[in-house]
């Protein structure tokens, strides 16, 4: 027994105590602002939460209700080119055709022009990331060590440019718009630039350097499904092409729904079109390349507004109309059960 009595000191010093040290920040017993919940601030709360959200979300729902916008599917009303675009094999026939509509009313101030997809899934996790974003900043990289497969090299070892499937699914339909103005018929102008985010023009892509685009891709082949390489996607402007194109850009920007749409022109504010669209007959035409039918889905061009809360689209000011709701509704149950309760209590004190 003397013998275990005498190892005990030295077995304290060889294991020393994992106790913190007797310190106020480490025995946590540093000065905190502990909130005295009252009946008045909570319920304060709730209603004043409750106040804003819902006249945020009653402005929000108002200002998207006043945008205008015009939605036409043209998957079905080109049925000629859709069922020519089913077989792979037609790829290069070129597929045209024409849609007449009437705008009822003024569309003033900036109007945009989008394309639409239904039903088509780019939240698909091999979809997502098959894409190599160093050959998008205009690097030199390996894709066979990317996620591009299998849209990566053509059997004769060629590498694509751009790889991946996102690129290599690029919507590629030509839109143009055309105005009836007392029997001539009028081009309305588009802008094709300044459509994509400041950071991806400048940032994330980048063509590889070199004196002229031809020469930087060479080595290189289009992707699979495209019809021409990635350096004529803007023949008109150099600023507008290869990987900086306005259209490539917003594509390789995956959507988390299956339907969605995307960006695709400006009207330009000039002559007839100072004011935005003015009310009259309209005609689109559409070079169809994109095919649908396989997977079901549909394709729309939307002619559409902007107000200050953005687009066409109430789901914010719902939210927040559901959560303004939900907060004074908690405050209306909380002040019952309180008067419930203070009733009880002061009959037993009676």
């Amino acid at each position: 027994m003397k013998n275990k009595k005498s190892f005990a000191p030295q077995e304290a010093e060889a294991h020393p105590s994992r106790c913190p040290d007797n310190s106020a920040f480490k025995q946590q017993r540093l000065p905190a602002w502990k909130p005295q919940l009252t009946i008045a601030t909570v319920l304060s709360t709730f209603f004043l939460t409750g106040a804003f959200c819902l006249s945020v979300g009653i402005c929000l729902i108002l200002s998207a209700n006043s945008v205008k916008e015009i939605q036409i599917n043209y998957s079905d009303k080109c049925s000629d080119c859709s069922k020519l675009r089913e077989n792979s094999f037609n790829w290069d026939i070129e597929c045209l055709c024409s849609i007449d509509f009437t705008l009822k009313e003024d569309m003033l101030g900036d109007v945009f022009m989008y394309y639409g997809l239904q039903n088509f899934y780019q939240n698909h996790r091999r979809y997502v990331i098959s894409r190599s974003d160093a050959q998008l900043l205009g690097r030199e990289v390996n894709v066979q060590q990317s996620y591009c497969a299998p849209f990566t090299t053509y059997k004769n070892g060629t590498p694509m440019a751009p790889c991946g499937a996102i690129a290599n699914s690029m919507f590629n339909d030509t839109i143009d718009l055309f105005y009836n103005f007392n029997s001539s018929v009028i081009q309305v102008p588009l802008l094709k630039t300044g459509n994509s985010w400041w950071t991806d023009k400048n940032v994330k892509f980048r063509n590889p350097q070199s004196h002229n685009l031809s020469s930087a891709f060479a080595g290189t082949a289009r992707p699979p499904y495209w019809q021409k390489p990635v350096y004529l996607l803007d023949e008109e402007n150099e600023r507008n092409n290869g990987y900086i194109n306005d259209d490539f850009i917003i594509w390789m920007r995956v959507s988390a729904f299956a339907t969605f749409k995307n960006l695709y022109r400006r009207i330009s504010r000039e002559r007839h079109f100072a004011d935005g669209l003015p009310a009259g007959n309209y005609t689109f035409h559409i070079s169809y390349n994109f095919p649908v039918t396989k997977f079901k889905g549909k394709k729309y061009v939307i002619l559409s507004t902007m107000v200050w809360s953005g687009g066409s689209n109430p789901f914010l000011g719902i939210a927040y109309v559901v959560c303004g709701a939900a907060a004074t509704l908690t405050g209306f149950i909380i002040t019952a059960i309180h008067l419930k309760l203070r009733k009880k209590k002061t009959y037993f004190q009676k």
